[in-house]
């Protein structure tokens, strides 16, 4: 017998085929017209959240964060540079927008630390994602024994230490043709200088 996380998680799978297409359409309108950065009472996928570690306690709450889609936007220049020279097209970050949105999470409520992410639905323009953040002081997490170690970090998300920032880094890969990544690529290029 299956639990409900099970269902939901399911559903998930094809988010834009069953009644979770149904709702997506109706949250996106809703969603477009809200702020870049909005608290929610309770997480939109409950399996995903609960898997990455969210509880329904005091300490911890859940934030949507809407990301506008694609590469850096740049001035094109007006002088001097050969047409492929311009730098326009194809300028990308370094960090998934992912990781962009946790980060702004982050920067919005300075008091808690970022414990993880999810997605929870695109258009042709934006992303959202749902980020878990965690107060570091408060004493319901301080007393929790899967969460008490969130206590001594600070600054995780901008140190890449989140599982998305993880894997912009290129940590997900080991062995032979990851030889470079560890600690970090800057690590490796200064140990190679001197």
């Amino acid at each position: 017998m299956k639990s409900v996380y099970a269902y939901v998680r399911e559903a998930w799978k094809n988010p834009w085929e069953g009644f979770v297409g149904e709702l997506m359409w109706e949250r996106l309108q809703q969603w477009r017209r809200e702020p870049a950065v909005v608290r929610i009472e309770r997480p939109t996928r409950i399996d995903r959240a609960r898997a990455l570690g969210y509880k329904a306690k005091k300490g911890i709450i859940v934030v949507r964060v809407r990301v506008r889609r694609g590469g850096r936007r740049a001035t094109r220049p007006n002088k001097g540079r050969k047409t492929k020279n311009l730098m326009v097209n194809r300028r990308t970050p370094k960090k998934s927008l992912q990781w962009i949105a946790e980060e702004r999470a982050a920067r919005k409520y300075p008091n808690m630390e970022v414990l993880n992410s999810y997605w929870v639905g695109e258009d042709g323009k934006y992303k959202w994602f749902e980020v878990i953040l965690v107060d570091r002081a408060h004493p319901a997490i301080k007393s929790d024994p899967q969460l008490s170690w969130i206590c001594s970090k600070r600054g995780r998300v901008f140190r890449g230490l989140t599982s998305a920032g993880r894997k912009s880094r290129g940590l997900r890969r080991r062995g032979r043709g990851a030889e470079k990544v560890r600690p970090s690529l800057r690590a490796n290029f200064r140990r190679k200088e001197d």
